[in-house]
């Protein structure tokens, strides 16, 4: 008797950006496993006898290890209950959805993806601003801020990073910025390169601020929230 497992994008967290598939799917659950960031109200569309289990991950805080949330997956889908597994943003923008699927597919687990709205698309919409620029913004790329270890990946192609006519997103980059901007410096980045601070994208707590790649670092350190962090430099950056 086998399950089947969505693995649902509940977008950053306003539940109105929810598409209308990730909605049915969390009406028919059996079972949600879903993120710090993809509760509250967002959860109210599960069924009152769903089994909702938070196994977010959240950088300073106890979390549940990746191989134990995999096994939960593969647990309850055995059991043949539909289990959505509920990531936050866009699941497969720097969710660990691989290790996940990876794990669904050695048990034989059959499964499907669910896309949304991941945050950077969030904050330059919040922002009224574009991702992209026809003359000055025609490329666009992501990156996490920490590796495994927590600290800033050594191995950044930072060539394309510093290049000022891309926009660039940095996601979980709050503790390691600092670090990162002084390489794109280094590498000829102008430190006033147009810079923006997302805090708590979509939600009731969302904050927008403007200012250069030379500036946060300082900015952030001295930064108190727990709310999640995105941070974009470039072009479409610069709020004229």
């Amino acid at each position: 008797m086998s399950g089947f497992v969505s693995f649902v994008s509940s977008g950053p967290g306003d539940p109105e950006l929810l598409t209308v598939k990730a909605v049915k799917r969390l009406k028919a659950a059996d079972a949600v496993l879903f993120d710090d960031l993809s509760s509250g109200p967002i959860l109210s569309h599960a069924c009152d006898d769903a089994d909702l289990v938070g196994v977010g991950k959240r950088a300073g805080r106890p979390s549940p290890k990746q191989d134990h949330v995999s096994k939960l997956l593969v647990d309850y889908a055995r059991s043949g209950a539909k289990v959505v597994r509920l990531k936050s943003g866009d699941s497969g923008v720097f969710g660990r959805l691989e290790e996940e699927i990876t794990a669904l597919r050695e048990a034989g687990i059959k499964y499907e993806v669910i896309p949304g709205v991941t945050a950077a698309s969030a904050a330059a919409a919040a922002a009224g601003i574009p991702l992209t620029r026809r003359l000055t913004a025609r490329r666009l790329q992501y990156i996490t801020g920490h590796d495994v270890t927590g600290e800033l990946p050594e191995d950044l192609n930072l060539t394309a990073l510093a290049d000022a006519n891309a926009t660039t997103v940095v996601y979980m980059g709050k503790r390691t910025f600092a670090a990162l901007a002084e390489l794109l410096v280094t590498h000829g980045l102008p430190p006033e390169t147009p810079a923006m601070l997302a805090l708590a994208i979509s939600t009731p707590d969302q904050e927008l601020s403007h200012h250069t790649v030379g500036e946060l670092p300082t900015l952030l350190r001295e930064l108190k929230t727990t709310a999640p962090v995105l941070i974009l430099y470039g072009p479409l950056a610069d709020p004229e």
